[in-house]
């Protein structure tokens, strides 16, 4: 395989320990994904987000460019060991955790199998991805949609129409 270019989506909302609280964390995250197999292209400054689901902690988002000699399925595996050795432990959908790192893009468009699915299948719908991302690469394509990430963000923040309740369409 030929050296590819993956665009990664980095959070945290758990602290591993007293002197690894969330920021921390990412921060060191951030760091192992320079280590080989890997090769760190950019990262995005730390963000701060609100999280999904029944977690009350905030997140701290970051996105990472790495290059790497593997396909999809093997860097999954090895952010999968990264997760573990940062802490992850199983446990409840969109729960609070350590470490979550998640293949967003790559250089060869689209990948599906049964265990992964590149691009990620949310990642248009959220802005804690999008915008860390068009800090280092606004104007990567979507494979899907042929649209940049500065485009998609921009879409994310147009006001979405509302019932007479209030609730979004």
């Amino acid at each position: 395989m030929t050296r590819a270019r993956y665009a990664l989506a980095l959070g945290s909302n758990r602290p591993l320990s007293a002197s690894l609280p969330p920021r921390a964390l990412a921060a060191a995250a951030a760091q192992a994904l320079g280590q080989p197999p890997l090769r760190l292209i950019a990262i995005s400054p730390l963000m701060t987000s609100r999280p999904l689901g029944p977690s009350q902690r905030l997140y701290i988002n970051a996105a990472a460019i790495v290059e790497a000699d593997l396909p999809p399925p093997a860097l999954l595996a090895h952010l999968k060991a990264l997760e573990r050795r940062f802490g992850r432990r199983g446990g409840r959908r969109w729960g609070a955790r350590t470490l979550d790192l998640d293949i967003i893009l790559w250089s060869g468009g689209a990948w599906a199998s049964r265990t992964l699915q590149v691009p990620h299948r949310a990642f248009r719908e959220r802005r804690f991805v999008l915008a860390p991302l068009a800090q280092i690469a606004p104007a990567w394509r979507d494979p899907a949609t042929g649209l940049t990430i500065r485009h998609i963000l921009a879409r994310t923040s147009r006001s979405k129409p509302v019932d007479r309740t209030g609730k979004r369409l």
